[in-house]
């Protein structure tokens, strides 16, 4: 009797991360948990009124020191692909997310926010040429309805503005993650320079919005500047740093899942900092978005194939 072979495929698309990689992905989740205090720094250390001028703060200056630093500027093409990108990730990204913000409920924007992942598993098959992975769809959407169950409270109400301004929010930066993957890093430039292109595109971008909407800057005091420098230097020039980096190196599906961290820890700082309270609906919200973190950085499950080969001396032998 013939014996076919039996072998584990695992597709392309729901390739997870390689364990020589976890080091390299932790330390890319750094980047969404200290965004995850954002929040808390605005409310309880910058002036009131004006977030635009504090995204403008946590891009343009780390963007400016990153050249400095580095004195690496772009060539070629990449000075139009340094600028599509910086808008995608920071410059749109930024006022979008202000406005779902303004007009939405916390939780509720947060939720918006948290679509990202399963935006950029649809843009992985037109952009990267990635099968559509129902792996990374499902586990998506687990971790929204997870993030929803944390961050959501009874007083919810939706504002389609503000809906659609969160909605743009998560497509522009899943756009801008994708494109970063598709187009790579230049040989020229490291981690830190190729940040630094983004963060100052996006800050140039933000000049014109921010005074426009905000009018002058707001007067400083000393929490503020302590604010406005942990933004700057940790949740903009480190924290990208290692967002870029990430995002270059890793599969992008596993990448985008790892922003889920953001408003987790933002809730958890809520219960340590600012006194606020987590019931068994919002414990269990955390289970579900661990899970789906975790599930993205592992490959979807294989499927058994069965692999005809030439029958052999011992098959023509088998009664």
């Amino acid at each position: 009797m013939t014996s076919p072979a039996i072998s584990r495929v695992v597709g392309g698309a729901g390739s997870g991360v390689p364990r020589g990689d976890l080091p390299r992905t932790f330390l890319t989740a750094i980047t969404p948990v200290v965004w995850g205090t954002t929040y808390v720094v605005t409310t309880e250390f910058l002036p009131q009124g004006h977030p635009l001028f504090a995204g403008l703060l946590r891009a343009l200056p780390a963007g400016l020191i990153a050249l400095a630093l580095t004195r690496t500027l772009p060539r070629g093409t990449w000075w139009g692909k340094a600028a599509v990108l910086g808008v995608l990730n920071i410059g749109l990204c930024f006022p979008l997310l202000f406005v779902a913000a303004e007009r939405l409920p916390g939780g509720v924007a947060a939720t918006l926010a948290a679509i990202q992942p399963l935006v950029v598993a649809v843009l992985a098959v037109a952009v990267l040429s990635e099968a559509l992975s129902g792996w990374r769809l499902a586990w998506g959407a687990v971790g929204v309805v997870g993030v929803g169950l944390v961050v959501i409270g009874p007083d919810a109400a939706l504002d389609m503005v503000g809906v659609v301004a969160g909605l743009a929010s998560a497509a522009s930066m899943a756009l801008g993650v994708t494109l970063t993957k598709r187009w790579g890093r230049p040989a020229e430039a490291g981690p830190m320079a190729f940040a630094g292109w983004q963060l100052t595109a996006g800050g140039l971008f933000l000049v014109p919005v921010t005074f426009l909407a905000e009018g002058a800057p707001p007067a400083v005091d000393l929490p503020g500047v302590l604010g406005y420098l942990w933004l700057g230097l940790v949740g903009g020039l480190i924290a990208y740093v290692l967002w870029f980096r990430g995002i270059t190196a890793l599969p992008v599906a596993s990448v985008a899942v790892l922003v889920l961290l953001s408003p987790l820890v933002a809730a958890v700082l809520g219960t340590v900092v600012l006194g606020q309270t987590l019931g068994p609906v919002q414990l269990l919200g955390f289970a579900l978005s661990l899970a789906a973190i975790v599930a993205g950085q592992l490959p979807a499950p294989g499927r058994l194939v069965r692999n005809r080969r030439a029958p052999g001396p011992d098959d023509l032998a088998s009664p």
